[in-house]
Protein backbone atom coordinates (compact mmCIF):
# COMPACT_ATOMS: atom_id res chain seq x y z
CA UNK A 1 0.00 0.00 0.00
CA UNK A 2 2.31 2.34 0.71
CA UNK A 3 4.66 1.67 -2.56
CA UNK A 4 0.80 3.06 -4.42
CA UNK A 5 1.51 6.74 -2.04
CA UNK A 6 4.71 8.55 -2.71
CA UNK A 7 4.34 9.42 0.96
CA UNK A 8 7.50 12.13 0.25
CA UNK A 9 5.71 14.22 -2.09
CA UNK A 10 2.48 13.81 0.13
CA UNK A 11 4.19 15.05 3.11
CA UNK A 12 5.52 18.04 1.08
CA UNK A 13 2.06 19.13 -0.04
CA UNK A 14 0.67 19.22 3.18
CA UNK A 15 3.55 20.96 4.38
CA UNK A 16 2.93 23.65 2.12
CA UNK A 17 -0.87 23.67 3.10
CA UNK A 18 -0.08 23.97 6.35
CA UNK A 19 2.16 27.37 5.21
CA UNK A 20 -1.23 28.60 4.41
CA UNK A 21 -4.19 27.53 5.93
CA UNK A 22 -4.18 27.01 9.99
CA UNK A 23 -5.25 23.41 11.44
CA UNK A 24 -8.30 25.65 12.66
CA UNK A 25 -9.85 26.15 9.24
CA UNK A 26 -8.62 22.88 8.06
CA UNK A 27 -11.55 21.63 10.57
CA UNK A 28 -13.43 24.55 10.26
CA UNK A 29 -14.02 23.29 6.49
CA UNK A 30 -14.22 19.36 7.70
CA UNK A 31 -17.21 20.58 9.86
CA UNK A 32 -18.53 22.46 6.70
CA UNK A 33 -18.55 18.63 5.07
CA UNK A 34 -20.17 17.09 7.72
CA UNK A 35 -22.97 19.48 7.97
CA UNK A 36 -23.32 19.25 3.75
CA UNK A 37 -23.61 15.49 4.34
CA UNK A 38 -26.49 15.84 7.15
CA UNK A 39 -28.44 17.38 4.17
CA UNK A 40 -28.17 14.80 1.83
CA UNK A 41 -28.79 12.31 4.23
CA UNK A 42 -31.86 14.59 5.23
CA UNK A 43 -33.46 15.02 1.62
CA UNK A 44 -32.15 11.71 0.25
CA UNK A 45 -32.69 9.16 2.25
CA UNK A 46 -35.18 6.26 0.23
CA UNK A 47 -38.31 7.82 1.81
CA UNK A 48 -37.58 11.56 1.35
CA UNK A 49 -35.98 11.42 -2.40
CA UNK A 50 -39.48 11.01 -3.91
CA UNK A 51 -41.48 13.29 -2.19
CA UNK A 52 -38.09 16.12 -2.91
CA UNK A 53 -39.79 19.58 -4.42
CA UNK A 54 -38.05 20.93 -6.72
CA UNK A 55 -36.64 23.78 -5.08
CA UNK A 56 -34.97 20.86 -2.50
CA UNK A 57 -33.42 19.36 -5.53
CA UNK A 58 -32.40 23.03 -6.97
CA UNK A 59 -30.66 23.90 -3.54
CA UNK A 60 -29.06 20.54 -3.57
CA UNK A 61 -27.72 20.74 -7.13
CA UNK A 62 -26.13 24.50 -5.70
CA UNK A 63 -24.42 22.64 -3.03
CA UNK A 64 -22.26 20.50 -5.82
CA UNK A 65 -19.33 22.19 -7.32
CA UNK A 66 -19.71 21.33 -11.04
CA UNK A 67 -23.64 21.86 -10.89
CA UNK A 68 -23.46 25.00 -8.50
CA UNK A 69 -24.15 27.55 -11.90
CA UNK A 70 -26.13 24.90 -13.92
CA UNK A 71 -28.96 23.58 -11.33
CA UNK A 72 -32.05 25.63 -12.95
CA UNK A 73 -30.82 24.49 -16.65
CA UNK A 74 -30.37 20.44 -15.52
CA UNK A 75 -33.82 20.90 -13.93
CA UNK A 76 -35.25 22.77 -17.31
CA UNK A 77 -33.47 20.07 -19.49
CA UNK A 78 -34.25 16.78 -18.22
CA UNK A 79 -36.74 17.54 -15.36
CA UNK A 80 -36.76 17.16 -11.35
CA UNK A 81 -39.12 13.96 -11.99
CA UNK A 82 -36.51 12.57 -13.94
CA UNK A 83 -33.48 13.12 -11.88
CA UNK A 84 -34.94 12.27 -8.35
CA UNK A 85 -35.61 8.57 -10.77
CA UNK A 86 -32.46 8.63 -11.55
CA UNK A 87 -30.92 9.08 -8.11
CA UNK A 88 -32.94 6.97 -6.94
CA UNK A 89 -31.10 4.02 -9.37
CA UNK A 90 -27.91 5.62 -8.15
CA UNK A 91 -28.24 5.51 -4.39
CA UNK A 92 -30.19 2.38 -4.08
CA UNK A 93 -30.29 0.37 -7.19
CA UNK A 94 -29.08 -3.35 -6.27
CA UNK A 95 -26.47 -3.57 -9.26
CA UNK A 96 -22.99 -2.89 -7.94
CA UNK A 97 -21.70 0.28 -7.78
CA UNK A 98 -20.10 0.58 -10.77
CA UNK A 99 -23.27 -0.05 -13.06
CA UNK A 100 -25.22 2.08 -11.07
CA UNK A 101 -22.30 4.86 -11.41
CA UNK A 102 -22.59 3.96 -15.09
CA UNK A 103 -25.58 4.14 -15.63
CA UNK A 104 -26.36 7.02 -13.80
CA UNK A 105 -23.93 9.27 -16.08
CA UNK A 106 -25.31 7.76 -19.49
CA UNK A 107 -28.67 9.77 -18.81
CA UNK A 108 -27.32 13.00 -19.10
CA UNK A 109 -27.15 13.47 -22.93
CA UNK A 110 -25.06 16.06 -24.29
CA UNK A 111 -23.72 17.31 -21.00
CA UNK A 112 -19.64 17.13 -20.49
CA UNK A 113 -18.79 13.78 -18.65
CA UNK A 114 -16.65 15.31 -15.89
CA UNK A 115 -20.27 17.09 -14.96
CA UNK A 116 -22.12 13.56 -14.53
CA UNK A 117 -19.06 11.63 -12.89
CA UNK A 118 -18.93 15.45 -10.43
CA UNK A 119 -22.36 14.86 -9.77
CA UNK A 120 -22.64 11.16 -9.17
CA UNK A 121 -19.42 11.08 -6.64
CA UNK A 122 -20.96 13.99 -4.58
CA UNK A 123 -24.51 12.29 -4.28
CA UNK A 124 -22.98 9.09 -3.36
CA UNK A 125 -20.32 10.31 -0.97
CA UNK A 126 -22.16 12.89 0.33
CA UNK A 127 -25.37 10.67 1.10
CA UNK A 128 -23.24 7.88 2.26
CA UNK A 129 -20.24 9.34 3.17
CA UNK A 130 -18.80 5.96 5.57
CA UNK A 131 -19.70 3.68 1.94
CA UNK A 132 -18.66 5.54 -0.95
CA UNK A 133 -16.26 7.77 -2.29
CA UNK A 134 -15.45 11.12 -3.64
CA UNK A 135 -14.66 11.48 -7.41
CA UNK A 136 -14.45 15.08 -9.08
CA UNK A 137 -12.39 16.34 -11.62
CA UNK A 138 -9.71 18.49 -9.42
CA UNK A 139 -8.91 14.76 -7.99
CA UNK A 140 -8.55 13.18 -11.53
CA UNK A 141 -9.66 14.62 -14.73
CA UNK A 142 -8.93 11.65 -17.01
CA UNK A 143 -9.30 14.11 -20.34
CA UNK A 144 -6.27 16.23 -19.34
CA UNK A 145 -4.82 13.41 -17.20
CA UNK A 146 -4.52 15.92 -14.10
CA UNK A 147 -5.77 16.32 -10.40
CA UNK A 148 -4.48 15.89 -6.88
CA UNK A 149 -4.18 11.89 -6.79
CA UNK A 150 -1.48 11.73 -9.31
CA UNK A 151 0.62 13.88 -7.63
CA UNK A 152 0.41 11.79 -4.64
CA UNK A 153 0.37 8.59 -5.99
CA UNK A 154 2.89 6.75 -7.89
CA UNK A 155 3.79 6.49 -11.61
CA UNK A 156 2.81 3.07 -11.51
CA UNK A 157 -0.89 3.27 -10.58
CA UNK A 158 -2.93 3.37 -13.67
CA UNK A 159 -5.63 5.89 -12.88
CA UNK A 160 -7.20 5.64 -16.79
CA UNK A 161 -10.21 3.48 -17.53
CA UNK A 162 -12.46 3.06 -20.17
CA UNK A 163 -15.86 4.28 -18.64
CA UNK A 164 -16.93 6.09 -15.92
CA UNK A 165 -17.89 3.15 -14.13
CA UNK A 166 -14.61 1.74 -14.02
CA UNK A 167 -13.20 5.32 -13.14
CA UNK A 168 -15.07 5.63 -10.18
CA UNK A 169 -13.64 1.82 -8.50
CA UNK A 170 -10.28 3.05 -9.78
CA UNK A 171 -10.09 6.56 -7.93
CA UNK A 172 -11.91 4.46 -4.86
CA UNK A 173 -8.99 2.37 -4.61
CA UNK A 174 -6.80 5.23 -5.04
CA UNK A 175 -8.46 7.68 -2.40
CA UNK A 176 -8.66 4.45 0.37
CA UNK A 177 -4.48 3.87 -0.47
CA UNK A 178 -4.15 7.87 0.33
CA UNK A 179 -7.04 7.90 3.50
CA UNK A 180 -5.25 4.80 4.95
CA UNK A 181 -1.27 5.78 4.22
CA UNK A 182 -2.01 9.01 5.39
CA UNK A 183 -3.13 8.69 8.36
CA UNK A 184 -0.37 6.34 8.99
CA UNK A 185 2.82 8.66 7.54
CA UNK A 186 0.93 11.24 9.24
CA UNK A 187 0.17 13.78 6.48
CA UNK A 188 -3.48 13.64 6.68
CA UNK A 189 -4.09 14.84 10.24
CA UNK A 190 -7.21 16.61 9.74
CA UNK A 191 -9.07 14.13 10.16
CA UNK A 192 -9.96 10.18 10.54
CA UNK A 193 -12.60 10.09 8.51
CA UNK A 194 -12.84 10.10 4.67
CA UNK A 195 -13.97 13.73 4.77
CA UNK A 196 -10.63 14.71 6.12
CA UNK A 197 -9.08 13.04 2.94
CA UNK A 198 -11.12 15.23 0.85
CA UNK A 199 -10.16 18.16 2.31
CA UNK A 200 -6.32 17.04 2.22
CA UNK A 201 -6.97 16.20 -1.48
CA UNK A 202 -8.42 19.44 -2.14
CA UNK A 203 -5.66 21.30 -0.43
CA UNK A 204 -3.15 19.37 -2.92
CA UNK A 205 -4.51 20.10 -5.89
CA UNK A 206 -4.82 23.80 -4.96
CA UNK A 207 -1.36 24.02 -4.14
CA UNK A 208 -0.34 22.74 -7.46
CA UNK A 209 -2.60 25.26 -9.05
CA UNK A 210 -1.19 27.80 -7.21
CA UNK A 211 2.28 26.57 -8.12
CA UNK A 212 1.25 26.66 -11.55
CA UNK A 213 -0.30 29.73 -11.94
CA UNK A 214 2.83 31.82 -10.20
CA UNK A 215 4.87 30.32 -12.94
CA UNK A 216 2.32 31.16 -15.97
CA UNK A 217 0.19 34.08 -14.48
CA UNK A 218 0.76 37.88 -14.02
CA UNK A 219 1.54 38.69 -10.30
CA UNK A 220 -1.97 41.01 -10.82
CA UNK A 221 -3.88 37.89 -11.88
CA UNK A 222 -2.34 35.87 -8.66
CA UNK A 223 -4.05 38.86 -6.16
CA UNK A 224 -7.32 38.09 -7.17
CA UNK A 225 -7.18 34.50 -6.69
CA UNK A 226 -9.06 32.87 -3.44
CA UNK A 227 -6.80 32.45 -0.24
CA UNK A 228 -6.26 28.03 -0.31
CA UNK A 229 -9.16 27.94 2.41
CA UNK A 230 -11.93 29.40 0.10
CA UNK A 231 -10.18 27.38 -2.89
CA UNK A 232 -10.68 24.77 -0.98
CA UNK A 233 -14.19 25.35 0.15
CA UNK A 234 -15.43 25.82 -3.51
CA UNK A 235 -13.78 22.77 -4.85
CA UNK A 236 -15.87 20.97 -1.99
CA UNK A 237 -18.84 22.94 -2.56
CA UNK A 238 -19.27 23.98 0.68
CA UNK A 239 -18.67 27.77 -0.16
CA UNK A 240 -21.14 29.76 1.17
CA UNK A 241 -22.95 26.55 1.81
CA UNK A 242 -27.08 26.83 1.41
CA UNK A 243 -29.18 25.51 3.88
CA UNK A 244 -32.19 23.26 2.33
CA UNK A 245 -35.44 24.11 3.61
CA UNK A 246 -38.17 21.45 4.71
CA UNK A 247 -41.66 21.87 2.79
Amino acid sequence: MSQVVDTESAKEFMKEAFSQISPEELSNICAALESKSRQFQQFLNAESLPNLSDRQLYQILRSIFSTRRKAQKLLDTFSAENLKVWIDDLLYATDEIGIRFQNFCEHFDNLDMNIRTDLAGELLHFTFPEKYWLWSRWMWDPKVKTGALPLVISEDYVLNCSSPGEGYLVVGEAVAFVHSVGEAAGFQTISRTLFGTDVYLSCVYVVYVYTVLRMRMTQEFNKVMPGLAEFSCRLLGVHRLEEIHAG
